[in-house]
């Protein structure tokens, strides 16, 4: 089974990872386009709560009694700012309706609804830059483990053009905090310009799980374990929104030994 998910280039569904499907125990994906005037019915998800990124446009999310009206303003992922998100305790009925042109994703995992409906804005994500030089990303964490949820980590990651990303590789597939933890993710990728592609790799140090794949607009890469380096071509940048999560919600990796030298040269 390849761990490359394709997207599709029109209509409202864009991309959907079943986690049984995809070979995943705890992460769900799906992201989809809605018209200025769509509305979109998302019935309730018992046992999994979600997390729905505005990646662009304006929306208003109902959730049972909670209403955030006309969130997001983003033009494109690509903008230099931090996007509107909706936790979801996934106890009740969600409806989207898309005041502009508007593109959604929703990551769900396990959970008991034991949190409320709540919206999440720019004001309380924090932004980082990561790497250096060729490695140098842009980082927003938009549900980290310290704002409250029970199993999903959140975060997009912005590429500049000609660099690497999640570089070195890194992984997070055994249960040894601190130096390790269990997190399965997925990789929703954008490019712009639209037409471009992407190189991700996921890797096992037993290769027992080796996929390289030209990743393009709108593409999912599942990673159920393994180190998941991207590298974007000159000419083109790269924006990934991750999902995470697994049996404990904390995030600790484990470079690849063999690159390790990168970082602590």
């Amino acid at each position: 089974m390849s761990l490359l998910v394709k997207g599709a280039r029109s209509g409202r569904e864009i991309v959907t990872v079943e986690p049984a499907a995809a070979g995943l125990r705890y992460v769900g994906f799906t992201a989809r386009r809605l018209a200025e005037g769509d509305a979109l019915e998302l019935p309730p998800t018992p046992g999994r709560e979600a997390c729905l990124v505005v990646l662009s446009g304006v929306v208003t999310v109902r959730s049972g009694s909670a209403e955030f009206r006309s969130i997001g303003g983003r033009r494109s992922v690509f903008e230099d700012a931090p996007p509107h998100a909706v936790y979801l305790p996934g106890t009740a009925t969600t409806s989207v309706t898309a005041h502009a042109a508007s593109e959604i994703a929703i990551g769900t995992a396990p959970g008991t609804g034991k949190h409320p409906a709540r919206h999440i804005g720019p004001g309380v994500m924090r932004r980082s830059v990561r790497g250096r030089e060729l490695n140098t990303r842009f980082v927003t964490d938009i549900l980290p483990e310290t704002e409250p949820a029970e199993s999903l980590l959140v975060v997009e990651v912005r590429t500049p053009s000609g660099h690497s990303s999640s570089y070195p590789p890194h992984k997070h597939d055994r249960q040894e905090p601190p130096a390790e933890t269990l997190l399965e993710e997925t990789y929703y990728h954008r490019l712009d310009p639209a037409q471009g592609f992407a190189f991700q790799r996921v890797y096992t140090d037993a290769r027992d799980i080796d996929e390289s794949h030209a990743v393009e607009d709108h593409d999912v890469v599942v990673v159920p374990r393994g180190y998941h380096p991207v590298v974007v071509p000159w000419g083109y940048r790269s924006y990934y929104l991750n999902v995470m999560a697994g049996p404990v919600r904390s995030w600790h990796f484990r470079n690849d030994p063999a690159h390790e030298w990168i970082v602590s040269g």
